[in-house]
């Protein structure tokens, strides 16, 4: 029998695994954590960094419309008149613009509300400006006329010297007046079948629409409004000199008239001028047109007559 080799137990019992396997394991998963680290640690600055610039604009936007709408408080303050029905609108805006001013604007959405504020209140004042502008130019145009209703040409020194008193008395009234504004003014010159005319021969019309704004502080009920109509010459339409109205305590001529129910709120009007005189009235040029009620100028345009 072959003699076999023995074994001790030590001899018998597994080797140990190596310990350079685990700690190379240990630093792929010591990198991996570390790693790991700084991406989340980079992003999250990333993060913030874009956070506090979208913030800073933000803010730079706020600032610069805050500015802008305390700007527009001036510049409203600047149209204020003797007009009381202005003055009232006037303060309506600067309400709203103290009221925007309040509010904390901290996001997009209310920065974005804040714009569209501003630009609505900006059209507001252009359209305010363009309104004050044009009744002012046309009320020193009425000062330099003589507004009463004269037969006699040949006037007398005292009476020149009591008209031109009384032109300074209605420059004074004239910066009170238009209580109801006018908006949409539309000049027609029509045909006989009531169609748009472009040619002069053929007018026998002029049709004068607009729109009578609402003023809640304004008499409301029955009104006359007039339309005085100027020609390139300077003179004014008319179909009689007998046909005047009331203006700041003077007699001034009109050319046509229409009586209106108004109730406070916007209604639609339109006036009509006959070309009924057996001498054509009409002639190419520039007109003026002058809408008045209650005494006062409530609007002003112009309307061309071409060949």
């Amino acid at each position: 029998m072959e003699n076999s080799e023995v074994q001790t137990p030590e001899q018998a019992q597994p080797k140990p695994k190596s310990s350079k396997g685990l700690v190379i394991l240990l630093f792929i998963i010591i990198f991996a954590l570390l790693a790991a680290i700084v991406i989340i640690y980079t992003k999250s600055s990333q993060k913030i960094n874009e956070q506090s610039e979208v913030q800073q604009i933000i803010e730079d936007q706020k600032t610069s419309l805050q500015k802008e709408l305390s700007d527009m408080i001036g510049e409203y303050d600047a149209l204020k008149t003797n007009n009381d029905s202005m003055n009232k609108m006037i303060a309506g805006q600067q309400e709203k613009i103290k009221r925007l001013l309040g509010e904390r604007a901290s996001n997009i959405s209310l920065i974005s509300k804040y714009k569209k504020e501003l630009g609505t209140l900006r059209d507001v004042l252009k359209s305010y400006i363009a309104q004050v502008d044009s009744l002012n130019t046309r009320n020193q145009q009425l000062v330099q006329e003589n507004v009463q209703v004269k037969t006699n040409l040949e006037e007398s020194k005292s009476e020149n010297v009591k008209i031109s008193q009384e032109r300074d008395q209605l420059s004074t009234q004239v910066k009170k007046a238009s209580v109801i504004s006018t908006s949409n003014i539309i000049v027609t010159a029509l045909n006989k079948k009531d169609k748009p005319e472009n040619k002069l021969k053929n007018m026998l019309k002029v049709k004068v629409c607009f729109t009578m704004r609402e003023n809640s502080i304004a008499k409301a009920g029955s009104k006359d409004v007039y339309i005085r109509i100027t020609r390139p010459d300077a003179t004014v339409i008319a179909n009689t000199q007998q046909d005047v109205f009331d203006f700041q305590d003077q007699k001034i001529v009109y050319s046509a008239k229409r009586q209106i129910d108004y109730e406070n709120k916007d209604i639609d009007v339109c006036v009509f001028w006959d070309n009924n005189i057996t001498s054509n009235q009409l002639m190419l040029g520039d007109f003026t047109i002058d809408i008045f009620a209650d005494g006062a100028l409530i609007g002003t345009t112009k309307f061309n007559i071409k060949k």
